[in-house]
């Protein structure tokens, strides 16, 4: 339960959507939290390398025990100076997490035929590059998971469950609360999910 959700959005994005192929680079921009860190594990699973960004030491640590080849800390160093000097010919996907996308920073960091996966902020606004997208042969892949019918979930479903199997796949959880305290869990996701609050890296689970 703790990885469907996640699970299935970061497969549609890095392989229905990005089309990741073994030996490309992934860049995660927000790879400790919910989505990010299963993008993480998914990526590295597929056999890509992956570099990953995250707000704080616990949260680099956390990216990199979930497989994440290089972390940067985006609160004290420069991400995109960091990203160029580690894939100096450019990312081959680029999956950004942030509700307010800087197309023009992120369409820099992509290699030739690079894609940009987006699937958060449905007010964002963000200005399209068009010429640098189009002379590198770039694209912007946007969806959400909710459009997608049964039987294409069902095919994610499969190669997650083969992924668990394997031992490829971890849930993130943040923490455990006891289901006495689902008023308190409620207030929690939705502080982070609405409020932006960045108190949780991962999911809360209700244990009876």
């Amino acid at each position: 339960a703790a990885i469907a959700l996640v699970g299935i959005t970061a497969h549609i994005g890095l392989v229905l959507k990005a089309g990741v192929q073994e030996g490309e680079t992934v860049f995660v921009n927000g790879g400790a939290g919910g989505v990010g860190s299963m993008v993480v594990q998914i990526a590295k699973a597929s056999g890509a390398r992956v570099i990953a960004t995250a707000g704080s030491d616990d949260r680099v640590a956390k990216a990199a025990e979930l497989g994440a080849d290089e972390v940067i800390n985006y609160q004290t160093e420069d991400v995109a100076t960091c990203v160029k000097a580690l894939a100096p010919q450019g990312v081959n996907v680029l999956w950004e997490t942030r509700r307010e996308t800087d197309l023009d920073w992120a369409v820099s960091l992509l290699a030739q035929r690079g894609r940009l996966i987006v699937m958060a902020g449905r007010e964002a606004r963000p200005v399209l590059p068009v010429g640098p997208l189009y002379v590198k042969d770039c694209s912007v892949h946007g969806f959400a998971m909710f459009n997608y019918p049964a039987a294409e979930q069902r095919q994610c479903g499969d190669d997650l469950n083969r992924w668990l199997a394997e031992a490829k796949l971890h849930a993130n959880i943040d923490r455990v609360l006891p289901l006495s305290e689902t008023a308190e869990a409620h207030r929690l996701q939705e502080a982070n999910t609405i409020g932006l609050a960045g108190t949780l890296a991962g999911k809360i689970v209700l244990k009876p």
